[in-house]
């Protein structure tokens, strides 16, 4: 695949080493000719020094030609401006690095849709996604990456008391934002259809928007009350305030603690169910007095790496049940597995390598990926809506798969979301499908 990187910086110098070891023609534009010097010894990669949002310069590298163009500078206007161009000038598929959520509120306007971008990308975001599902749900089922966080894979027991018991799928009147996939009955497990009956001590998994998923715990088992979950954020940072938004619901008490008077009174302004706290997060005396000791989950999402790991440390010694870690600088990459494994720390997400393998999949050559195999040996997989498809324009409730299987969850170009009876598969989409070993080809040539 030819692919065009504008910006090299962490992310774009990253982004062009991992895609160029996978086997990627790849062509990497970057302003500064002193950086440029310094790419041309590290990086296999074609280099050239230049203006990634000159619509000249990027004739001159054959934009008309590539399969993916990138924008990664740490610009959002140039990253905007040099994907719209190289749509307009022939490219297949581009994708620009944002952080202003500016450009993800849709509210008026669809800015990617306005400028013809086939997908922004936020990696403080795409991080926040991982320190999220940690915090949201211990129980959730690895294979939700596809989504971004929108759709989610939890495991449920069926308790005794539960008014499921008995009864049918059908009968159930779930939220429609959530599918059942499987049931496991002891050492079976059945692809889920309207006539399953729902017994004592089934485990079921359920795909669906997180929230939804969680209201449906106590239909489940009645003793699964409400539990509040003390969250504390070390850094207002871009990463906190994605992540902020992702554990919105008042079951999780947030405190965020600054160093910046100003950037918490706007934090406290913006959103007013949280606590923010002026300090430093590195003193251990504030993190006595603030009982970081009772917090459930403590996360270092400042943009200083080396304050991260100190309160990381700080935080696991005084006693907090859970700690998260954010790493910005390519030079701790290598170290990331040790800082979990030596500090007590839960969780450690980078940017750079959390984008490079959202891009892997995004980019991928594959129409059919795996996300998941179950014990039975059916699978869960993803599958891309190739612009010939037999199913494009065809209503969910019209499709004609085979028996033993089930489709779960539907990604738009814009939005990820659990299948309704009217929804209509456009060319680019790409669906999760539930099916058993034997049928996996018949499924697939029905969808690809």
């Amino acid at each position: 695949m030819k692919i065009i990187i504008v910006g090299a910086g962490e992310v774009g110098s990253n982004l062009s080493t991992v895609l160029s070891a996978a086997g990627h023609n790849v062509t990497l534009i970057e302003k500064s000719e002193v950086h440029c010097e310094r790419l041309e010894e590290e990086q296999n990669a074609r280099i050239v020094t230049g203006n990634g949002s000159s619509a000249r310069q990027l004739v001159d590298v054959g934009v008309a030609n590539c399969d993916a163009f990138l924008a990664m500078t740490s610009d959002d206007r140039t990253n905007i401006i040099s994907c719209s161009l190289a749509k307009g000038l022939g490219a297949k598929n581009t994708i620009a690095r944002i952080h202003d959520e500016t450009y993800s509120d849709n509210s008026f306007i669809n800015y990617q849709l306005h400028f013809g971008i086939d997908l922004l990308v936020n990696p403080e975001a795409i991080c926040a996604v991982e320190l999220a599902k940690e915090i949201r749900s211990a129980g959730r089922v690895e294979v939700e990456h596809f989504a971004r966080g929108q759709i989610e894979v939890q495991r449920q027991r069926v308790a005794r008391g539960s008014r499921l018991i008995g009864k049918k799928l059908r009968e159930l009147r779930l939220d429609p934002q959530v599918r059942i996939g499987y049931v496991q009955r002891g050492d079976d497990t059945e692809i889920a259809n309207a006539e399953t009956e729902l017994q004592e001590a089934d485990i079921v998994t359920l795909f669906g928007h997180p929230e939804a998923l969680f209201t449906l715990r106590e239909r489940f088992d009645p003793d699964n009350k409400l539990e509040v979950s003390r969250v504390v954020l070390f850094g207002g940072s871009e990463t906190a305030i994605n992540l902020i938004q992702l554990l919105k619901n008042p079951r999780f008490k947030i405190r965020v603690i600054d160093k910046d008077r100003d950037h918490c009174r706007r934090l406290a302004d913006r959103f007013p169910h949280i606590t923010v706290i002026h300090g430093d997060a590195t003193s251990i005396r504030l993190m006595e007095e603030e009982q970081i000791d009772c917090a459930d989950y403590f996360v270092a999402c400042t943009k200083d790496d080396e304050e991260n790991i100190l309160t990381c440390i700080q935080a696991s010694k005084l006693g907090a049940k859970h700690v998260q870690l954010l790493i910005n600088k390519g030079d701790y990459d290598d170290l990331l597995g040790m800082l979990q494994t030596r500090l007590d720390i839960e969780l450690a997400v980078s940017p750079r390598r959390t984008t490079a393998d959202f891009m892997l999949r995004n980019l991928s050559n594959e129409s059919v990926a795996q996300l998941a195999e179950m014990p039975d040996g059916s699978q869960v997989l993803e599958v891309r809506i190739s612009h010939s498809s037999p199913v494009i324009g065809s209503k969910i409730k019209d499709l004609r798969l085979p028996s033993g299987c089930l489709l779960v969850a539907l990604l738009h170009k814009f939005k990820a979301k659990v299948p309704a009876a009217d929804d209509t598969i456009l060319a680019g989409d790409r669906v999760v499908v539930i099916v058993s070993g034997e049928k996996e080809k018949e499924v697939t040539k029905a969808l690809v």
